[in-house]
């Protein structure tokens, strides 16, 4: 298909450059543009159509899960590839759901990020080996089906910023509390918030209560 239109999408500059320079190194490639945060990768996406968006699930400004849902709405064209360190299978099976083509683990190795980039330009899905493995062996055919309960779709890491923002607690407590960034937990609360259909802090505390995740007092 001739060269690769690449945009790079991760909060961490030095990373970028990294995977700049391995792309075009390896891969009959461009990088057409960098994004520091969801709104921007959005946006350059659209404007420039690239064969292909790498993007980090952590993103500032909108998370990776609703960069990738607008992306396929916006630019379905173009094809995603999740470069993430989380491998819960919910989160994995959730990025699909949205219309990543390609996941892999940012702990592998450089060759399964470059055969996920040259497998995505061509259409094709890519899923880390570690995935396939161990966390997906009982997920991959519930991908793109509806769940019995949303519930199930949260980490934990989302979970625990469920039952503590339930209680009311702001996100500055929650990541003193969890040892997180506030915007990690910022994060995590915009995809739980979202996997449940829920809206605002009356619906998630109404939620939490319905679970029996906290008490009604």
């Amino acid at each position: 298909m001739g060269s690769v239109s690449i945009v790079l999408a991760d909060d961490h500059a030095m990373l970028r450059y990294g995977l700049r320079s391995l792309l075009e190194r390896e891969l009959d490639c461009t990088v057409v543009g960098e994004a520091a945060n969801g709104p921007t990768a959005i946006e350059m996406v659209v404007q420039l159509l690239p064969h292909v968006l790498v993007i980090d699930i952590m993103m500032p400004g909108m998370s990776g899960l609703e960069v990738i849902r607008q992306v396929h709405e916006r630019a379905p064209q173009t094809r995603v590839v999740v470069l993430s360190m989380h491998a819960d299978a919910p989160f994995v099976r959730e990025a699909l759901r949205s219309g990543a083509v390609g996941y892999v683990l940012k702990e592998a190795p450089a060759s399964e990020f470059i055969q996920a980039v040259r497998e995505a330009a061509q259409g094709r899905h890519y899923l880390s080996f570690a995935l396939t493995d161990h966390a997906l062996d009982s997920s991959l055919p519930q991908v793109g089906t509806g769940v019995d309960d949303p519930y199930d779709l949260l980490t934990e890491s989302e979970r625990a910023v469920f039952k503590l923002a339930a209680q009311g607690h702001t996100s500055a407590t929650i990541a003193r509390h969890l040892s997180l960034s506030t915007r990690t937990v910022e994060t995590y609360r915009a995809n739980l918030l979202h996997k449940l259909d829920l809206h605002n802090q009356t619906e998630l505390v109404r939620y939490a209560i319905k679970r029996g995740i906290i008490p009604l007092e």
